[in-house]
């Protein structure tokens, strides 16, 4: 048995990353969501006990067969309690976990997960450099979005709204770049880590700094500037806004159909598009507000992008209907696959240099290679459309020897 082969550790340690950073990521966005949830269903309490507390809003709930009766004061309770539970080492090992895993599997192997050379043709560190430099330069200029045109003279938060467009003009620019120089399937993952990271510094930052400062003048006595409070709670709302786009740019790099399109800036965009617009729908039903528009706005991109995706109907051939022999099968493969998957080199395992082989791997190919097009890894071989649909019409005729 050999358990130390550095190929069977390293899809171990691949699973094992993901596993943390899936974990992570639920606690961190389920705690986002529970609080931007509780801000918007909080009410004022009638209690004149409570209102001589302190209590801006409060609310009952139930779960788990217990009530839950959580309460906001606006500023804190007049004795501060010395044990306060802080939420932000869900996002630090969110970014940990994603990072190390991003560096595992992606810049440890740029020439083949970073580099597609019909795509931008550079080197190996070039294009780790590149990579490395969306995540701070997205954070830099984001910051100084924020900074520059989200802060009043006297250090408060202004309207917000013009500080969101430039932040959405950004993110559709660096989106559109890193699609020129990456391959697609890496592009999309760099521009969810941007998001990401933006997301995770805010925190780190901006939000817990804040608070922190906040109770360090409470303890001391002195007067609260609230300005602290405001800048945290702009930061938390913009992490708010996006979480659904990183969610989508992380998921959509699994489907080839998305990232190997000619435009495919733009199907990410979009995308991205409906998950502000579904997320902001959310707040807003929070609130009580009836933001329907939001739906109907959402459905309307994805249902645009759906029929623009569509790809053209195949021209009626007399071949068309006829299953590919093996050889056919087997040609193909021998040219587009087995340099990675044979007796000396079987990528995750696979190995397709005969026809046996072939067969037993038929729906694995079919899988990778026809119905998502994973398969070649940013298409290096260049396999075209023409040998994907004579492999789908090979397994679909119950893959013949």
């Amino acid at each position: 048995m050999d358990f130390l082969s550095p190929a069977y550790l390293l899809d171990w340690a691949a699973l094992l990353l993901r596993w943390l950073h899936v974990i992570v990521g639920i606690a961190w966005i389920g705690a986002s969501f529970y609080f931007v949830w509780l801000d918007n269903h909080l009410r004022k309490p009638s209690s004149p006990e409570l209102l001589a507390r302190g209590v801006d809003g409060e609310l009952w709930a139930v779960h788990g067969g217990g009530f839950y009766n959580p309460q906001k004061y606006m500023v804190a309770p007049p004795n501060l309690p010395q044990q306060l539970h802080w939420f932000y080492w869900e996002s630090y090992w969110t970014w940990i976990s994603g990072f190390a895993l991003f560096v595992l599997l992606y810049l440890f192997n740029a020439n083949t997960y970073l580099i597609d050379a019909r795509v931008h043709d550079w080197t190996a560190p070039a294009a780790v450099a590149a990579a490395l430099g969306f995540l701070v330069s997205g954070w830099l200029v984001y910051d100084q979005i924020c900074r520059r045109f989200g802060h009043k003279a006297d250090g408060s938060i202004g309207n917000d709204a013009r500080v969101l467009g430039l932040i959405a003009i950004f993110i559709a620019a660096a989106t559109w770049a890193a699609c020129q120089l990456f391959a697609g399937r890496a592009a999309f993952l760099i521009i969810g880590a941007m998001m990401a990271t933006m997301m995770s510094a805010n925190v780190l930052v901006w939000i817990i700094p804040g608070q922190k400062r906040v109770i360090a003048e409470m303890r001391a006595g002195q007067a609260v500037n609230p300005v602290f409070g405001q800048r945290g709670k702009q930061r938390s709302v913009h992490n708010t806004y996006f979480t659904l786009p990183v969610l989508i740019a992380m998921l959509s790099n699994h489907y080839g159909m998305l990232y190997s399109h000619a435009h495919n800036w733009l199907v990410l965009i979009a995308l991205m598009v409906v998950g502000v617009l579904v997320r902001v729908f959310f707040v807003k039903r929070h609130k009580g507000e009836q933001a329907w528009g939001l739906v109907a706005g959402a459905l309307a991109v994805l249902a645009a992008l759906i029929v623009w995706m569509a790809p053209a109907k195949p021209a009626a051939s007399p071949l068309a209907a006829a299953a590919p022999s093996m050889a056919e099968v087997q040609a193909v493969i021998t040219q587009r696959c087995v340099m990675c998957h044979n007796a000396d080199l079987a990528q995750k395992g696979i190995q397709l240099h005969s026809p046996e082989l072939i067969r037993q791997n038929a729906q694995a190919i079919y899988q990778q290679a026809v119905v998502q097009q994973l398969m070649p890894m940013n298409n290096a071989t260049q396999i075209s459309a023409d040998e994907r649909a004579l492999l789908g019409r090979w397994f679909e005729a119950g893959a013949q020897p």
